[in-house]
């Protein structure tokens, strides 16, 4: 059975101010999935929330919460975003040295353990965790700012992440990060990815349910061109 699409926008882009209200909107308005951008000033260029958020969004949804860990030294906070609620925990390959241990940790907080590369890292750098992992992100901008244009080379790192997983761990999911809207929707589904993630797109929208279903529509229908999982 093909791996269904999900929609998961993500808050960094939400009004903070509003936070639960915000949540609760995506939530009637079709998102199945709760996206959460942890940033700490180091790994990347900003800096944004922690635990605390994830447990007060936790509050006021009952969709799945992604934690995207954009933080240097993940191992130290993991057990802490499952423990507030998050469902699935991504950390980033590039600062995870004992990437096996960390994802074995995830899961015995009893969360979902994610994998996250940025565009530049080659997928050698998760080939043998792949069956360790549920997902494994692809960040198709720079980590660090919403808003950024979707970078085009990551469409064949999509497509040959699908392949390896194909092989050697064929229930794994592929979430993309960055530039997401319904034509690129299309690209990155097209390759093999099934989770999508939408900041800006969502809400920068006047229409919240709009846009998730636009986006949808887009990924949908290149699947079903396309025949890819």
């Amino acid at each position: 059975m093909p791996l269904p699409i999900r929609i998961a926008p993500s808050i960094l882009s939400a009004d903070f101010g509003r936070l639960a209200e915000e949540v609760r909107a995506i939530e009637a308005a079709g998102a199945d999935v709760v996206h959460v951008d942890v940033m700490d000033g180091r790994f990347v260029p900003n800096i944004t929330i922690g635990p605390l958020v994830v447990e007060a969004v936790r509050k006021v949804t009952k969709l799945p919460i992604d934690a995207h860990l954009m933080i240097v030294e993940p191992e130290r906070y993991v057990e802490a975003f499952a423990r507030a609620g998050a469902d699935l925990v991504s950390v980033h390959a590039e600062v995870s040295p004992h990437l096996h241990r960390t994802l074995q940790a995830i899961r015995a907080a009893g969360a979902r353990p994610a994998v996250a590369l940025n565009p530049s890292t080659p997928l050698s750098a998760i080939e043998w965790v792949i069956g360790d992992c549920e997902m494994v992100l692809v960040m198709t901008v720079n980590p660090g700012f919403g808003g950024q244009r979707y970078i085009d080379a990551c469409t064949d790192k999509i497509r040959q992440l699908r392949a390896l997983a194909d092989a050697r761990n064929p229930a794994l999911e592929i979430e993309v990060d960055g530039g997401v809207k319904p034509e690129t929707a299309a690209l990155v589904a097209g390759a093999g990815a099934n989770v999508l993630v939408a900041g800006t797109a969502v809400f920068g929208a006047p229409d919240y349910r709009a846009a998730i279903d636009a986006i949808r529509a887009g990924a949908e229908g290149a699947r079903a061109a396309g025949g890819r999982r």
